[in-house]
C-alpha cells in the first residue's frame, strides 16, 4: 500500500514542501505539494532526483577508517571512540582551539548549523568554518551595513525589479515564479549580468556589464537620482545618515565615467536611474552570488542597497522588506560560553566577517593548518562540505588537508575531500532527520520529518551528542533526539510543537508588517539607514561604499587579457552535490568554458576544441563552447564549478580577495587562453 508523507526538500535553499510517496518502505516518487503557499506544487529536477540520491549505490553506509592497506570498514562505536580520543588528545596537547569544524551548504543552516556552533563552544574552540565565508556572508554584510539586516525583495507586489548577478530561473524556482507573476501584473524586469542567463532571457532589458564593476554602475545611478531630485527627500532626511557624503562621492560617477568602467551606455544608465525612481517605492534591487566574488564585493553591494534606501523602498510593500522571523530559542552557547580569550582564525584580518556571521574565514583556515598563523589547526571535522573541489586554490586546500593530524568527514558519498580523511562517517540525508523549517517570506514554520533511517547514518545531532558524551561535555546535549530539540526550540514562541506536528502545511505566525522603522530603529549603530558607516572608518576602512577597479583591468591586463567568471549555476546540481550520480548528469551538462565568438575567432578556437586556461596560480585544460554573440561579453569567459574529475579551482586565487569580507575574487579572475587540441 502506498503512503504519502508531506515534508520539505533540502536539495537547495528553497526548501519546497513536497509529498513523498512511499511503497514497501521505499520512496517511489516525489511531487510538489500544491497546497503549500511557498512552492504551490513546484519541485525542480534536483528535488525529483532526491530519491536517486539517497538510494545511490555509491552512498556510504558504513564508517570507514584509513589504514596502510586502504579503507577499512569499522563499527560506528569504534570509529566514534577513536575520533573522540584523538580530539581529546589534541585538546590536551595544543588547546581546544586546535580542533575545528566545517559545515557545508548541503546539510543546511539554522538548526543544523547551531548544533555545530553549540558543540564548538562546549568543547572550547571558536573555530567554526562554513560555506558562508565563500557564499552569502558578503551580501549579508553589504546589506546589513546599510539597512541593519539583509532585506528581502517583495517580488510579487513590485512594479520594477532589477536583478544583479543572479539567475533565479535556475537557482531559486520560487523566486522566479514570483517574478513571473509580477511581470504578468505589469512589472518591468531588468537583469544586470555579463552573461545572458536564463533569467536575462525573460527580462524587458538585459544590461551586460564588465565583471566586478557593479559598484560603479550603482554609484552612477545614485548620482543621477540625486542630481535630478528623484530621491525620497522625506525618508532620507528622517531615517538616514551620510547622505551628503554619499552625494559628494557619487558626483565622480558621471555617465561617461560609468561607461568607461562598466561598458554600460549612458542611455541605459539614465533609464535605469529614472525608471527605478519613477516606480519607487515599489521597486527592487536584488543582488546575487555574482556580486560577492570580487575584490570590492561588499562595497558594490552597499552601493546597490543604497539605491533602494535613497528612493524610500525600504520595508514598504513592493519594495525591499526587513522581515521578522520566528524568534526560536538559540542552540548556540555564545552567552554561556563566549570564549572571549581565544582568538578565532581570521577574526583579526577580517573582523567584520566574524562580527556579522560569527565564523572564521576558510582560506585563512588553510593557512593556519600549513603555517600556524595565528596558531596551528591540527584537527578538523567536516560535514557535508567538499572544499578540495569547491574552495579556491584547491591544490593548497588538498595540501592543507594532508597536513592535519585528524580529519573526519561526514558525508553521503566519498568526495574529493573525504579521500584525504582519516575517518569517513556515513551521514543522514534530509529524509533521515527531523528539524524546523522556518520561512519568513510567508511567515510560516514547517516540520521536516524523519521518514526512514539507516543504522549507522547519523544525523548531525546524533553524531555531536555521541562525541559530546565521549569527550566529557554531554551536559550541553541533554536531549534524547531531534524531536525533543524541536520542541525545546519552540518553547516561548506562539507556535505549539503539538500543533506543528499535526499541521500538514506548517503553522503560520503573525503577518508581514511594513514601515516598522516608524516604531523601532533600524538595526544599525545609529538606528538609521547608513549611507556612510562611521564605525568602518574607525576600523581602517572607508565609511562610504567606495568603488575599486578590478585587478584584471589594471596591471595584469597585458599578461592575462581575459577575465574568467566561475561558479555560474546549472539546474542539475548545487556546488559539487549530485556529481556522484553519473546517470543523473549523463548527457545533461559537462564542464566547458564559454567563449564569445569574436574571441574564439581570434584564438583560432572552435566549438569542442581543447583549450588551456592559465592564471598566476596554475593551468587547466577544458573543452571550449563558442556561445552566441549576445550570450557573453567579449573578453569574458565562464566555467561552472563543482565537477568531479575537473576542477576550475586549480587556477582560482584564494588571496585576491575583498578586504571587508575576505571573499575570493573567483568571478573576476585574470586569465590567458591558448588552443591545445582541435575537436
Amino acid at each position: 500500500m502506498e503512503e504519502i508523507i508531506t515534508t520539505y526538500c533540502r536539495m537547495c535553499l528553497e526548501e519546497c514542501c513536497i509529498n513523498v510517496h512511499i511503497k514497501d518502505g521505499k520512496i517511489i516518487d516525489i511531487k510538489g505539494n500544491k497546497n503549500h503557499p511557498w512552492n504551490e506544487g513546484k519541485v525542480c529536477v534536483k528535488g525529483k532526483a532526491a530519491m536517486d540520491w539517497v538510494y545511490s549505490e555509491n552512498r556510504i553506509k558504513k564508517p570507514l577508517k584509513k589504514t596502510e592497506a586502504g579503507w577499512k570498514e569499522v563499527s560506528l562505536e569504534k570509529a566514534l571512540d577513536e575520533i573522540a580520543e584523538k580530539m581529546k588528545g589534541l585538546k590536551e596537547r595544543y588547546g581546544a582551539e586546535s580542533v575545528s569544524f566545517w559545515k557545508g551548504e548541503a546539510i543546511g543552516f539554522g538548526q543544523q548549523e547551531e548544533y555545530i556552533r553549540r558543540f564548538c563552544h562546549a568543547f572550547g574552540t571558536p573555530n567554526y568554518f562554513s560555506c558562508d565565508s565563500l557564499c552569502f556572508a558578503s551580501r549579508y554584510m553589504g546589506y546589513s551595513l546599510v539597512e541593519g539586516k539583509m532585506s528581502t525583495p517583495d517580488f510579487q507586489n513590485s512594479n520594477y525589479i532589477v536583478i544583479w548577478g543572479n539567475n533565479p530561473v535556475i537557482t531559486h524556482i520560487n523566486t522566479a515564479a514570483r517574478i513571473r507573476k509580477a511581470r504578468k501584473n505589469g512589472a518591468k524586469l531588468v537583469v544586470i549580468d555579463p552573461r545572458e542567463t536564463e533569467t536575462a532571457s525573460l527580462a524587458d532589458l538585459h544590461i551586460q556589464i564588465n565583471p566586478g564593476t557593479d559598484g560603479a554602475l550603482a554609484l552612477g545611478i545614485i548620482n543621477l537620482i540625486v542630481k535630478n531630485n528623484w530621491y525620497d527627500k522625506e525618508f532620507v532626511s528622517e531615517y538616514t545618515i551620510g547622505f551628503e557624503k554619499l552625494k559628494n562621492y557619487a558626483k565622480k560617477f558621471s555617465p561617461d565615467y560609468v561607461k568607461e568602467e562598466t561598458g554600460v551606455s549612458k542611455d541605459r544608465l539614465y533609464s535605469l536611474a529614472r525608471d527605478f525612481s519613477k516606480h519607487a517605492p515599489k521597486a527592487i534591487n536584488h543582488s546575487g552570488n555574482g556580486l560577492e566574488h570580487h575584490e570590492n564585493g561588499v562595497n558594490n553591494i552597499r552601493a546597490i542597497a543604497s539605491i533602494g534606501a535613497l528612493c524610500g523602498c525600504i520595508d514598504k510593500k513592493g519594495g525591499e522588506l526587513l522581515l521578522e522571523g520566528l524568534e526560536t530559542r538559540s542552540l548556540t552557547l555564545y552567552d554561556e560560553l563566549p570564549l572571549e580569550d581565544i582568538q578565532p582564525i581570521g577574526a583579526q584580518k577580517f573582523p567584520l566577517l566574524y562580527q556579522y556571521r560569527r565564523e572564521c574565514n576558510t582560506m585563512l583556515g588553510m593557512e593556519a593548518i600549513l603555517n600556524g598563523d595565528p596558531y596551528h589547526i591540527r584537527g578538523m571535522i567536516i560535514t557535508a562540505a567538499n572544499p578540495a573541489l569547491t574552495n579556491p586554490n584547491s591544490n593548497k586546500v588538498k595540501n592543507s588537508l594532508k597536513n592535519l593530524e585528524l580529519l573526519v568527514v561526514r558525508d553521503l558519498f566519498m568526495t574529493e575531500t573525504a579521500e584525504f580523511a582519516d575517518y569517513v562517517l556515513p551521514a543522514a540525508s534530509f529524509f533521515e532527520r527531523s528539524e524546523l523549517v522556518l520561512n519568513s517570506n510567508i511567515k510560516r514554520v514547517g516540520l521536516r520529518k524523519e521518514i526512514f533511517t539507516y543504522k549507522d547514518c547519523q544525523d548531525e545531532y546524533e553524531f555531536l551528542e555521541s562525541i559530546a558524551k565521549r569527550v566529557g561535555i554531554k551536559e550541553y546535549f541533554p536531549w534524547d533526539n531531534e524531536d525533543e530539540v524541536n520542541k525545546w526550540l519552540l518553547e516561548g514562541t506562539e507556535v505549539s510543537y503539538k500543533d506543528l506536528k499535526e499541521a500538514e502545511l506548517g503553522v503560520k505566525y503573525g503577518d508581514i508588517k511594513y514601515r516598522k522603522y516608524k516604531e523601532q530603529p533600524f538595526n544599525t549603530l545609529s538606528g538609521k539607514i547608513e549611507f556612510a558607516a562611521r564605525h568602518l572608518k574607525n576600523m581602517g576602512f572607508s565609511a562610504l561604499p567606495k568603488y575599486k577597479l578590478p585587478s584584471y583591468a589594471g596591471a595584469l591586463k597585458q599578461e592575462y587579457p581575459y577575465v574568467l567568471i566561475t561558479g555560474a549555476r546549472k539546474m542539475y546540481h548545487v556546488h559539487s552535490r549530485n556529481g556522484t550520480m553519473p546517470d543523473y548528469l549523463k548527457d545533461k551538462v559537462r564542464p566547458e568554458v564559454e567563449i564569445h565568438p569574436k574571441d574564439g575567432k581570434k584564438l583560432g578556437v572552435k566549438d569542442g576544441d581543447i583549450v588551456e586556461l592559465s592564471s598566476k596560480i596554475g593551468s587547466i585544460e577544458i573543452s571550449a563552447k563558442i556561445v552566441g554573440e549576445e550570450d557573453i561579453m567579449p573578453k569574458v569567459l565562464q566555467i561552472t564549478h563543482g565537477w568531479r574529475n575537473f576542477n576550475v579551482n586549480e587556477i582560482t586565487d584564494d588571496f585576491m580577495n575583498d578586504p571587508l569580507s575576505g571573499f575570493p575574487a573567483v568571478r573576476s579572475l585574470p586569465v590567458k587562453v591558448k588552443k591545445v587540441k582541435g575537436n
